[in-house]
């Protein structure tokens, strides 16, 4: 037996020294020399080397061909007013659904420009997130700490970015009232030292929650120190952001001179006189084609308040949903839309391209995932919401390129617009918001049936 065990460590150690010493998977010496020898050392790859090592590569890639071949021109655009800036927030989402609601404003009250306060909605948002992951620490307060859920909970307490359907439950709960009643702070601009803070806050609170219930505290004893607790953000909230208004008094010029008598409202009144449309007959599409089109899905705990509505979305080509939102562009009624903002985009002029950038040609590696590719692997998701408000066509009719209001300023972009090619939105772009006047009746049933519920860690939360 003595004399197998050494023959079998013999035969295994000649089979190691065989396969050069190394462990399967691993980088060898003999890999490394083939990798090295596959990159020819010549006069073009020394250059390519030299430009890049000692300059930012988007300037060296980008694509003039590309950038010359859009013009700023489009056949259908909706005035819309002045462009806001969300400043160093992650406030987009807000800025795009106020933004998409401000041109009724500018027609009801025949005004030149309005602004809806945007502080107004996002302290009641962080208020209603922070019980929201209160409330989800009590209902997952069985399961161990390390379940995917409550790791999930504890990694994300609170966030300012957000979606539509958010912005929905928040005005129907609370209204709206204009900028002037209620300013922007320097806080709600710079968000990143609050939302630290108020992360830090919840966490302890969640484990004390936690605490609290393996002692054998019922729901009902943890909701009253939940709501203890809640004491603390709003004072946050409070010193961070301002105290919100209740009532207020407001006024304003019309675009003939006319200084309309100051009116008394609350914020629900407010939002009656000046909007008045029915937010709920809006619909949100998306295209991701890593799910099955044609259904209904919703995201676990993607929503701001307890008791409102998790976000969810019909899964529709985009080749499908562009008609839809041609239709609603052209009988002037912008879309809520948002996408991965990032990828090729020349911020300088505004634009968003397919090619722009030609990394590839540079470098001489192909880039080559498709969007459902990109979805998978998270290299691409939506990352900013804008409102969109304008198409350029052909003669004939075919779309060419798209016109987005921005929430970044006036002076960035195109005069704080960004425009994107038709391509482009086919790749990058993931949703919109949409009247249901404007769709089929086979898409508002799908909106009606019962959603699929994804996980909160789903590559579209």
């Amino acid at each position: 037996m003595k004399a197998f065990r050494v023959t079998l460590l013999m035969a295994i150690f000649c089979s190691f020294l065989l396969s050069g010493g190394s462990k399967k998977g691993e980088i060898s010496s003999q890999l490394l020399e083939r990798l090295e020898k596959s990159v020819l050392e010549d006069s073009d790859l020394k250059a390519i080397r030299n430009a890049v090592s000692n300059n930012n590569i988007k300037d060296l890639v980008l694509n003039r061909d590309v950038l010359n071949s859009i013009d700023k021109h489009f056949a259908y655009r909706i005035e819309t007013g002045g462009i806001t800036d969300q400043k160093s927030s992650g406030r987009c989402w807000l800025f795009a659904s106020l933004n998409v609601l401000r041109p009724r404003v500018l027609k009801n009250l025949n005004v030149e420009d309005f602004e809806f306060s945007q502080n107004y909605l996002f302290f009641y948002d962080l208020l209603e997130k922070s019980n929201l992951f209160l409330e989800a620490v009590i209902e997952t307060r069985k399961e161990e700490p390390d379940s995917r859920k409550v790791e999930w909970l504890f990694k994300h307490p609170i966030q300012d970015g957000g979606v539509w359907s958010m912005a929905v439950d928040l005005i129907k709960k609370y209204g709206v009232v204009p900028k002037e009643v209620f300013g922007e702070s320097y806080n709600s601009e710079n968000t990143s030292t609050m939302r630290r803070l108020l992360a830090r806050k919840l966490r302890e609170d969640g484990i004390r929650l936690r605490e609290l219930s393996r002692k054998g505290y019922s729901i009902r004893k943890l909701r009253s120190e939940k709501e203890k607790m809640l004491e603390d953000v709003y004072r946050l909230l409070v010193i961070f952001l301002g105290q919100p208004p209740h009532k207020f008094g407001w006024r304003y010029e019309d675009k003939e001179g006319n200084l309309h008598p100051l009116g008394e409202y609350t914020p629900q009144s407010f939002y009656k006189k000046v909007v008045g449309v029915n937010l709920d007959d809006y619909v949100m599409l998306m295209d991701d084609p890593s799910k099955e089109y044609y259904r209904l899905y919703e995201i676990e705990y993607d929503r701001d308040l307890w008791e409102g509505r998790n976000w969810k979305f019909v899964n529709v080509p985009s080749s499908e949903l562009k008609v839809y939102a041609k239709k609603s562009i052209l009988s002037d009624e912008p879309l809520y839309f948002s996408c991965d903002v990032g990828k090729q985009l020349y911020r300088k002029e505004g634009l968003l391209a397919l090619g722009l950038y030609d990394y590839s040609s540079l470098l001489g590696v192909e880039f080559g995932m498709d969007k459902r590719r990109r979805i998978l692997s998270f290299d691409s998701g939506s990352t900013h919401g804008m409102s969109l408000v304008g198409i350029d066509t052909t003669a004939d009719g075919k779309i060419t390129k798209w016109l987005l209001e921005n929430s970044w300023g006036s002076d960035d972009g195109f005069q704080g617009y960004l425009i994107m090619t038709d391509r482009w939105f086919d790749e990058y772009m993931f949703r919109i918001v949409i009247h249901k006047r404007f769709l089929p009746e086979r898409i508002v049933k799908v909106w009606q049936s019962k959603p699929i519920l994804l996980p909160p860690w789903d590559p579209m939360f």
